[in-house]
């Protein structure tokens, strides 16, 4: 049997390994043992993968996989003459990973004694870093696609049709690198002026205000969305941006107060 082999995986794994790259400069400089980067890993991947496959399944397509719950968990699906297929985890969401994620982060922050503040700061920094690669991923993958446009720069996706399209997957891996590079400047430059919370908040908004505006480039990625006003990446990306505020909010009131001594 065949093993398939996706440029959405590879480029997936190899976001979350420059992340950890990266990561592992930040905890040096940050004076963290490096064995907690290692704790950080196990518990962080394991939140995204998790999350963001629960998100794809409860929020996209709910009706489906709660009535093929295994095919939510294994990477197969069960043919009508009951047969098995691997097809790997099609449909990862990134507002499930990033919740997931902070999930992983909440017992990473228990079993190290780690303020959970401050190591959320940490990976917001990289974060744009691993977004990026996801959505070039989407883009070889023909996923999440644009929608048709005249523009010079259309593109044709051929596993979907002969339409020119917005490569809205660009747009946004292009959003989040440069959020990435962004917010490694804000690290070197205000680090330690700021409160814990200040970087994850600016992050947090940034990432989900690019998300929220590229949507209407975008077609919708399951039928109940036509029809709809925002669609669901839409609205999954306002709480966040709202939680996103209030950090910033809180990192900036940190400000004032040490102004003030």
């Amino acid at each position: 049997m065949g093993f398939p082999l996706r440029y959405y995986g590879i480029l997936f794994a190899g976001g979350i390994v420059l992340c950890l790259f990266v990561l592992k400069w930040i905890f040096k400089n940050e004076n963290i043992p490096s064995d907690k980067l290692d704790t950080l890993t196990l518990y962080g991947v394991a939140g995204v993968l998790i999350g963001a496959r629960l998100g794809h399944c409860l929020f996209y397509e709910p009706s489906y996989y709660l009535s093929h719950p295994m095919e939510m968990v294994l990477p197969i699906t069960f043919s009508p003459d009951g047969g098995i297929q691997f097809v790997g985890y099609q449909g990862l969401a990134s507002h499930g990973g990033v919740l997931g994620l902070l999930i992983g982060l909440f017992f990473y922050s228990r079993k190290t004694m780690q303020p959970m503040i401050d190591t959320i700061d940490l990976i917001a920094i990289v974060a744009g870093l691993s977004f990026g690669f996801i959505r070039l991923g989407n883009f070889m993958n023909s996923e999440i696609i644009g929608s048709s446009t005249t523009r010079p720069w259309g593109v044709i996706f051929e596993q979907v049709d002969n339409l020119p399209r917005h490569p809205a997957q660009l747009y946004e891996a292009i959003s989040y690198f440069f959020i990435f590079g962004m917010m490694i400047i804000l690290y070197k430059k205000i680090r330690y002026r700021i409160n814990n919370g200040f970087l994850f908040g600016l992050a947090t908004v940034l990432f989900f205000t690019a998300r929220f505006i590229l949507e209407f480039w975008k077609e919708d990625q399951v039928g109940f969305e036509e029809g709809m006003l925002l669609n669901m990446g839409q609205l999954l990306s306002i709480p966040y941006i709202l939680v996103g505020i209030g950090f910033i909010i809180y990192g900036l009131r940190g400000v004032e107060m040490k102004i003030k001594i």
